[in-house]
């Protein structure tokens, strides 16, 4: 029995790391065919070879970091099957750094704003003209799902580009949504603390591991195939009523 995504080609930027790698698992098991982007040329090959996904994985080596590289991928990045139209874009890139409130650190907000916020916005312009406008018309729209964060929510020490980047992908998202309407639904994520790879930090910013892990109802860190499971479902056909959504993974930490 093929999966819900064979035929399908699924974009996914940061596409080598956890919840990346993690996500191309889940969709791959669906069937579907990937277009993995990633600015880390080894662990970009890497990942290649831990999914094991032959002729249905392509990647393309990119910091994706102008409009013109954005295009260029998705133009470029190992072609696409099929009638060469793009079903889902996945957008996970971005930079996770300390940004202080320092006037002398100016450019550190403008490459955590450049990073997390404007490049979503350059990757989904470049993503629609590969859109599939007749499946759009036969009751199946294109996605793009993006990547946003609780900090928006709770912000944090430090974080302050960072937090306002991942409010912004939720004014974003609901724009997009309602702009792109039926062709393509826009939806995000917003992860809490997710392993691996992004609990290192933050424990030692909320004052220890037991500190952090009182803070989450389920008294647990996340994992990145329960992010991965939420994407597919965003980009599956059980998600065709849902767009200009932000769906929270944190395990109630912020409702806490």
């Amino acid at each position: 029995m093929m999966g819900e995504f064979a035929g399908k080609r699924v974009v996914i930027t940061g596409g080598a790391g956890g919840i990346g790698m993690e996500a191309a698992r889940a969709f791959l098991a669906q069937d579907a065919s990937l277009l993995l982007i990633d600015a880390n040329a080894d662990r970009l090959h890497d990942a290649v070879v831990r999914l094991g996904g032959g002729a249905q994985v392509a990647t393309w080596h990119s910091s994706i970091a102008t409009p013109a590289a954005c295009a260029e991928a998705l133009a470029q990045g190992g072609g696409t099957p099929g009638n060469g139209k793009l079903h889902a874009l996945v957008h996970l890139a971005g930079v996770f750094e300390p940004d202080p409130l320092d006037p002398a650190e100016h450019d550190v907000w403008d490459r955590a704003i450049a990073a997390n916020l404007t490049n979503a916005y350059d990757m989904a312009i470049a993503f629609l003209p590969h859109v599939d406008r007749a499946a759009a018309v036969r009751g199946q729209p294109a996605r793009i799902v993006l990547a946003s964060s609780i900090a928006y929510r709770r912000g944090g020490i430090g974080r302050a580009a960072y937090s306002a980047a991942k409010g912004g992908i939720v004014g974003l998202t609901r724009a997009l949504s309602r702009e792109l309407a039926p062709q393509v639904l826009v939806n995000a994520v917003a992860p809490g603390i997710i392993r691996p790879g992004m609990t290192t930090g933050v424990i030692a910013e909320r004052g220890g591991e037991q500190a952090l892990l009182s803070q989450i109802p389920l008294g647990r860190y996340g994992e990145a195939a329960e992010v991965a499971g939420v994407l597919c479902f965003l980009c599956g056909p059980a998600s065709s009523y849902i767009t200009g959504q932000t769906l929270t993974i944190d395990g109630g930490m912020t409702n806490a």
